[in-house]
C-alpha cells in the first residue's frame, strides 16, 4: 500500500518560497509509468492540481502556475517536492501530494498540509 506524506512548514512570508516535500513510502517513485502531483484546496475553494513530476524525471505543470512554481525530485529518498516562489496571501491552501497512473486520476493521496502565507 503505498503511502505520501507531506511536510514543510505551515507559515510562510509574502514574497518568500514555499518549499514542501512528499515523502512516499511503499513505493518507488522511479517505478513505471506514475506521476506524482502537487495539489492545494485554498479555503472556501476547489483543488487545483499545480504539477506533476513522473517516474522518468519529466515534469508538467498547470499553465497559470508554470511561471513560479518548481517540482523536483531526491531518488535516494523516495521524496518528490514543490517550490512555489514568490508567495502571496492567495497562495494559502492545504497542499496535497497523490499519484496517478500517467496523468490520469489520482487515486493515492496524502493526508495534506496547511500552509498560510501572513506577515
Amino acid at each position: 500500500q503505498v503511502q505520501l506524506q507531506e511536510s514543510g512548514p505551515g507559515l510562510v512570508k509574502p514574497s518568500q518560497t514555499l518549499s514542501l516535500t512528499c515523502t512516499v513510502s511503499g513505493g518507488s517513485i522511479t517505478t513505471n509509468y506514475y506521476c506524482w502531483s502537487w495539489i492545494r484546496q485554498p479555503p472556501g475553494k476547489g483543488l487545483e492540481w499545480m504539477g506533476a513530476i513522473a517516474y522518468d524525471g519529466n515534469t508538467y505543470y498547470s499553465p497559470s502556475l508554470k511561471s513560479h512554481t518548481s517540482i523536483s525530485r531526491d531518488t535516494s529518498k523516495n521524496q518528490f517536492s514543490l517550490q512555489l516562489n514568490s508567495v502571496t496571501p492567495e497562495d494559502t491552501a492545504v497542499y496535497y501530494c497523490a499519484r496517478s497512473e500517467g496523468l490520469g486520476s489520482l487515486n493515492y493521496w496524502g493526508q495534506g498540509t496547511q500552509v498560510t502565507v501572513s506577515s
